[in-house]
């Protein structure tokens, strides 16, 4: 049987330890998102893009597909990329995965705090 203050310490260096991954990862998710935005809203980004779409509506065409249609199937496609830079620029804003982390990194602090108070009241 694990006595009390082995699974105080336990628990302590498991909360440290969970403290220790948030910590990095709410440093390495914000350069990730900013690199991620860098590159979808690039210039480069920007001529594969086009260049993407025009390939996408010429393969309509030429498979026969009505100008209307195949233009508005172009939109569409083009509109995947507009929404997923959209999501990333909101992750990016505001703190969004710094304050994520920053809450769950409260949370576990809370959570080991009472757990050392009941663990003492048991005492």
């Amino acid at each position: 049987m694990i006595e009390k203050s082995e699974k105080r310490k336990t628990s302590h260096e498991d909360a440290e330890e969970i403290r220790q991954v948030l910590s990095a990862v709410s440093t390495e998710v914000p350069a990730l998102i900013k690199s991620i935005i860098g590159s979808v809203f690039s210039e480069e980004a920007g001529k594969s893009m086009g260049r993407a779409a025009a390939a996408f509506y010429k393969e309509l065409k030429e498979s026969g597909m009505p100008d209307d249609v195949a233009v508005k199937m172009t939109e569409d496609y083009m509109g995947v990329f507009t929404s997923l830079g959209d999501i990333l620029k909101k992750a990016g804003k505001k703190g969004g995965p710094n304050f994520t982390f920053a809450g769950i990194g409260k949370q576990v602090n809370k959570e080991t705090a009472e757990e050392r108070r009941e663990e003492e009241e048991q005492e």
